[in-house]
């Protein structure tokens, strides 16, 4: 049987620079992180706010808001001293299909006619990873105002913009929203991807 030759030391060294430069250290060493992203932000209108409320048996509503509005500052030196302001505007809502959206404006949801926003002012901002963060802060919609929290996820950022995922579960009967229950869940899920520019 034939013996394999061992590799060259030409081989191997290309070896050692393919797995420094391609590794997974130089891969989480170039993801962004929260701390070098500090600065103050403008919420764009490239952002997008979708929703989604399960039905029993399978399917349910799935929409997004087409107008909202916000900023937020990220502490460069202390992410706990980060804070959030976020408007969204019910009367936007987008579903696909006109009589499930004049029946989420209508008073049995939104009530947008009374009630023109909601929004979320931040009250604590906790870093979960170099990348994420847990944000606490008062959610008040229908003139109801409750403690609740999203879990934040940077995925891109540069000088002057900035993007995140942002997940959070709200449970929508303390608002007075929760017609369609227990049919619909009583639970809003939010998956948003939000983008900022720098002030």
């Amino acid at each position: 049987m034939k013996q394999q030759s061992k590799p060259s030391r030409a081989v191997l060294a290309l070896c050692t620079v393919f797995a420094t430069t391609f590794g997974p250290s130089a891969a989480s060493a170039s993801a962004p992180q929260l701390s070098d992203a500090a600065g103050s932000y403008g919420i764009t209108g490239a952002s997008r706010v979708r929703f989604s409320v399960a039905q029993v048996g399978g399917g349910g509503i799935v929409g997004d808001f087409g107008k909202f509005s916000g900023n937020f500052r990220i502490d460069g030196s202390n992410i706990a001293r980060s804070s959030v302001e976020f408007t969204l505007y019910p009367e936007s809502v987008e579903t696909g299909e006109s009589r499930v959206e004049e029946f989420l404006k209508s008073s049995a949801v939104f009530d947008s006619a009374t009630y023109r926003t909601v929004t979320f002012r931040s009250t604590s901002v906790k870093q979960t990873g170099p990348d994420t963060a847990a944000v606490e802060g008062t959610l008040t919609a229908r003139g109801k105002t409750r403690k609740e929290r999203f879990s934040v996820k940077l995925t891109d950022w540069n000088s002057r913009s900035i993007s995140f995922m942002i997940r959070g579960s709200i449970f929508r009967s303390p608002y007075g929203m929760d017609v369609g229950t227990p049919i619909y869940s009583n639970v809003v899920e939010f998956d948003m991807n939000i983008k900022g520019q720098k002030r």
